[in-house]
């Protein structure tokens, strides 16, 4: 390895459209962090930062989004975290590069997880871009935005100034991808090659880019991890005129204008006493983007726009995601046929699990049969969904599973989240990726990232054949340490399991939700 860490006058300075800022070199990798890239007012569309004449020291992470609440820490044995100070000034990105050069590498644009409404762009320790950097010899680009209610809460009601304040959030990630085409050729990027990815509401984040014209020509590319499930309409359809005059009336205040000033833990406050009740009867409670003019909503329910129908999507889910938290980790292995059919029985009934067994172990016949239990129900479903849907518009849809077990707990199915350190070459962070095979695992993924991110096609040589695939035939790529191709593979199991899991799921969601927000 060259240069282990340096900084100097002269070291890791790059001239943007705003003004000059400075990193550093840490393992011949450039680090720059917390780069305003643009400013916004609260319910606000993004506007251009005001620039520097100073150098701006790029060598500290910036603030990162408030929370409506403050997360309590656990579970960091199976996603360790990084918390950091909130502000409402959190329009910053953070880049990583093997150099500063005209080499026109990939961009990965990063795009946390949280739903819409809590994470950070350096939430969890594995979302660290410089081993992408460098074993992908490509740009790594992480993005804070607004969030919750203060990015994503409809006020168009209000006046032309707020007309897309339901989208604000959406509205900065957009900024921030002017920001990398205006600024990353610089950093040794290719502003024609940028692939947009995330997981969970990161995920969410680039289909909804997909369904923002703003945005369109501003990426190539798109993975979604973990990033769709079906969503119902709201009873009524409106916007956030009743949840607005709600908020005035818990804050004693009389117009949006003074909305905009109250301090933020008051609003979150307010806001987090109003919404159960809107919740309850099903109507708008902000908190996600908002169908208008300048989004076409969720494709699930409105379906994709043309315009962006030969953007390459790569998408997929994880065996277990949230079910995985379920306790029984135990039984997996160990319990006999018996037993293992009377666990399935008992979380089923004999009637529903006597359908669902044998599609169960043709889907998935690596498993033992008490994992029907831990099976998720709630991303892969509308994933289905989406990969059909998308791939009636092109050659340019493929689908992954994520479907290995995880050392804790005497082997787990994958959880929400497990996946994404071996997506940035990052598992040596996370504790519970420390096995005898992570390499191999690791390196199978992280290439098909990279493949993708230089061809929109993500096989390689490590693979089975992957074709893209069709509305007749998804080709699901199951990644596991000895990854096979399944076309439709649960095609069959996945809507019966689902009726007959969620309301179980419902019923446990508390106790469930508890163990998975870490």
């Amino acid at each position: 390895m060259g240069t282990i860490f340096r900084r100097d006058a002269k070291t890791a300075v790059v001239e943007t459209t705003r003004g000059k800022v400075q990193g550093y070199i840490r393992n011949d990798i450039f680090v720059f962090k917390g780069i305003p890239y643009a400013r916004a007012r609260r319910f606000h569309a993004p506007e251009p930062t005001e620039g520097w004449t100073d150098i701006f020291d790029a060598s500290s992470f910036g603030f990162v989004c408030p929370l409506l609440s403050l997360p309590r820490p656990n579970g960091e044995l199976y996603v360790p975290h990084r918390y950091w100070p909130m502000d409402e000034d959190c329009l910053n990105l953070n880049l990583w590069t093997p150099g500063c050069d005209d080499a026109k590498r990939p961009v990965m644009v990063w795009l946390h997880g949280g739903g819409y409404e809590s994470g950070s762009a350096i939430e969890h320790i594995a979302y660290e871009g410089e081993n992408m950097s460098r074993y992908g010899d490509v740009v790594t680009i992480t993005v804070n935005h607004r969030l919750n209610i203060i990015g994503y809460f409809d006020l168009s009601d209000f006046g032309e100034e707020y007309a897309n304040s339901g989208n604000a959030g959406g509205d900065d990630i957009i900024a921030a991808l002017k920001w990398v085409r205006g600024n990353v050729e610089r950093f040794g990027g290719d502003p024609a090659n940028v692939t947009v990815f995330g997981q969970s509401g990161g995920g969410g984040k680039v289909t909804t880019l997909l369904q923002s014209p703003a945005a369109d020509g501003l990426y190539a590319k798109g993975i979604c991890m973990s990033g769709v499930w079906e969503q119902k309409p709201y009873a009524v359809e409106e916007g956030g005129r009743a949840l607005a005059e709600s908020l005035m009336k818990e804050l004693s205040v009389k117009t949006v204008k003074e909305l905009e000033t109250v301090p933020y833990a008051r609003l979150a406050a307010a806001y987090e006493k109003v919404r159960p009740g809107f919740i309850q009867e099903n109507r708008y409670v902000g908190n996600q983007p908002f169908k208008n003019a300048f989004y076409a909503g969720d494709p699930l329910l409105y379906g994709f726009r043309r315009e962006t129908a030969q953007v390459p999507i790569l998408a997929g889910s994880v065996f277990g995601e949230f079910s995985s938290f379920v306790p029984g980790n135990e039984d997996r292995k160990t319990a006999d046929a018996k037993k293992q059919t009377a666990i399935v029985e008992t979380v089923f009934g004999k009637e529903h699990a006597a359908e669902l067994i044998p599609l169960f172990e043709k889907a998935y016949p690596e498993h033992p049969l008490c994992d029907l239990v831990r099976l998720d129900h709630f991303f892969r479903p509308g994933t289905q969904k989406y990969i059909r849907l998308r791939s009636a518009l092109n050659g340019c849809t493929w689908s992954y599973l994520f479907n290995h077990d995880m050392p804790i707990d005497g082997g787990s199915t994958p959880w929400h989240c497990a996946d994404i350190p071996y997506v940035f070459h990052n598992t040596q962070f996370v504790p519970s990726t420390q096995e005898d095979g992570t390499d191999g695992l690791e390196r199978l993924i992280f290439n098909s990232v990279m493949a993708f991110a230089r061809t929109g096609m993500p096989g390689h040589s490590g693979l089975p054949a992957w074709p893209a695939s069709t509305p007749e035939a998804e080709q699901t790529m199951i990644f596991d340490t000895n990854p096979v191709l399944r076309p439709n593979h649960d095609r069959e199991l996945m809507p019966l399991f689902e009726t007959y899991m969620k309301p179980i799921f419902e019923a446990n969601r508390e106790q469930i939700t508890e163990k998975a927000q870490h």
